[in-house]
């Protein structure tokens, strides 16, 4: 009849003795790996985090304004080093690099060229806002490497995050999308639809930074965080979905 709790025991001997809590802001592109990534920190360290997922140039206005967040997760590496400039966070390293991708929902669209987007045959394109997401201005790039920013520009549908941006494509809005890797790779394979793995050089190389925000300063879940995303493990789920790591 004790053993209930006798196990509620051992549970929590088996975990850190003060565990913690932080509020994490991720860019909407980081938002499923970070996800997959919740429940191996929360089991490797006790602490607990809760994720919230949207434009990088937003959470720089929400912290800006007072945002309890503990930890930015961005989709560049001017923001947090802004941010640091500020005086509104303590520290930053790069936890993942970027890769952009043309994609379609539709498995027939896309050969795995730029063929399609140089013939212009399509009704809508979707990109990401550039002046919120570092994704939107990879996207602008690569149309101006190709010579084809007037040509397309009544064509863009603009979403005011990657996480908007993946979804205009896979809702049939836009026939086509610039959209980070991450959301269309898992375990190093495509899940659905076809794409362009657009080369790197093409863009700007986007690496993406994390801040620890002065209101996580003398939080131990947020300072674990940032050395977790370093560890072995977590690394090898990040390359999974499509970037690459950098430390």
């Amino acid at each position: 009849m004790f053993r209930p709790l006798y196990a509620a025991l051992a549970i929590a001997l088996a975990l850190p003795a003060h565990a913690d809590q932080a509020s994490i802001a991720v860019a909407a592109n980081f938002s499923a790996p970070m996800k997959a990534l919740q429940p191996l920190f929360e089991k490797a360290t006790g602490h607990v985090m809760v994720l919230s997922s949207g434009a990088t140039g937003k959470f720089y206005a929400q912290i800006k304004n007072g945002a309890p967040f503990d930890v930015l997760l961005a989709a560049d590496a001017e923001t947090p080093k802004r941010l640091q400039r500020e005086g509104a966070a303590l520290r930053t390293q790069t936890y993942a690099i970027g890769k952009l991708a043309l994609w379609s929902a539709d498995p027939r669209t896309l050969d795995g060229s730029d063929a399609v987007l140089k013939a212009n045959q399509f009704k809508h394109v979707a990109i990401a806002n550039p002046r919120l997401a570092p994704y939107g201005t990879a996207a602008m790039q690569v149309l101006a490497k190709l010579g084809l920013n007037e040509a397309v520009r009544d064509k863009q549908v603009m979403g005011e995050n990657i996480g908007q941006t993946h979804q205009y494509v896979a809702s049939g809005n836009a026939e086509i999308g610039f959209v980070a890797l991450s959301q269309i790779m898992l375990d190093g394979k495509l899940t659905s639809g076809s794409v362009w793995l657009i080369p790197s050089r093409y863009y700007t190389p986007i690496r993406q930074d994390a801040a620890l925000l002065k209101h996580g300063a003398g939080n131990p879940a947020a300072q674990a965080l940032l050395d977790f995303l370093r560890t072995p493990a977590a690394q090898k789920l990040i390359r999974g979905y499509g970037y690459g790591y950098d430390r």
